[in-house]
């Protein structure tokens, strides 16, 4: 557990900034609780990420921004002080308009996240790979971009937009490029269908880029290999973990049900002297 003894008082967006500097490209996974954060750190990854859909199924709740900011907030410090990685937080709409955006950024920068991730959805909001999103007019994004930067000193902001399911690849670029003057740090394309398409925002922003390869959803599986080539900076996997984890969970509580004994299923199980804790 030599992390534990890691300085923890460096600032998380620092880190993760340095982090931008030395590494071609991020890969991210999604984390929902510290143990998994540790987890994340022992296989060899250096950043994380706390989606709101994984941490709203944690907690037995729909992906409707239902969680409230303090959650979000108690669970990045928990994830942080656990596994001292650079943490990216999902905070969905930025929880309500300006001056609650603005709120956000600075509780989440004193809960140790090292950015956040706010989109131009508008309520009540959707997984972004889904049907029926509706998005907010753009200088209302552009403010809340604004109003984020200035209420924090170091946090990163990531501006996430859902306008090419909704209106098409042309309004999703050009409301990238007004966010990048707004002052947003990082733009997170979402629900991207092709390779030109992914290319097309490389090709138009010269800013870092974050693609999803979230299962399941509008995106085809593309190689961290290929994001790299085309100049993208992180890929997030936000809910492979949880989804990992629900299946094998489920999988354990059904053969007890059907055999009444754990015996024949313990190759499947981390055991005691493998435990990170």
């Amino acid at each position: 557990m030599t992390w534990l003894m890691e300085n923890q008082d460096t600032n998380p967006a620092l880190k993760l900034k340095d982090l931008m500097n030395k590494e071609k490209i991020i890969p991210t996974v999604g984390v929902f609780n510290p143990m998994v954060a540790l987890l994340a750190r022992q296989t060899g990854f250096k950043c994380c990420y706390l989606s709101g859909a994984a941490l709203s199924a944690s907690l037995g709740m729909p992906d409707l921004s239902l969680i409230e900011l303090n959650e979000v907030a108690m669970m990045t410090k928990y994830i942080y002080r656990a596994s001292n990685m650079p943490l990216i937080v999902d905070v969905d709409i930025g929880f309500g308009e300006i001056l609650n955006v603005a709120k956000t950024a600075r509780e989440m920068e004193e809960s140790k996240a090292a950015a956040i991730q706010i989109e131009d959805q508008e309520l009540p909001k959707r997984c972004g790979h889904l049907t029926g999103k509706r998005v907010i007019d753009k200088e209302r994004m552009v403010q809340k971009i604004i109003a984020a930067k200035k209420s924090s000193k170091n946090l990163l902001i990531i501006a996430r937009t859902d306008a090419k399911a909704v209106n098409g690849i042309e309004d999703a670029v050009e409301r990238a490029k007004l966010y990048v003057k707004a002052g947003a740090d990082i733009i997170f394309p979402e629900a991207l269908e092709t390779e030109e398409e992914f290319k097309r925002f490389a090709k138009e922003l010269n800013i870092p880029l974050l693609a999803n390869m979230t299962e399941f959803g509008k995106t085809p599986f593309i190689s961290l290999n290929q994001f790299q080539d085309w100049g993208y900076k992180f890929v997030i996997y936000p809910v492979t973990a949880l989804r990992i984890a629900s299946k094998a969970i489920k999988d354990a509580f059904e053969h007890i049900k059907k055999y009444g004994t754990q015996k024949d299923i313990t190759d499947k199980m981390q055991t005691r002297a493998k435990r990170i804790i």
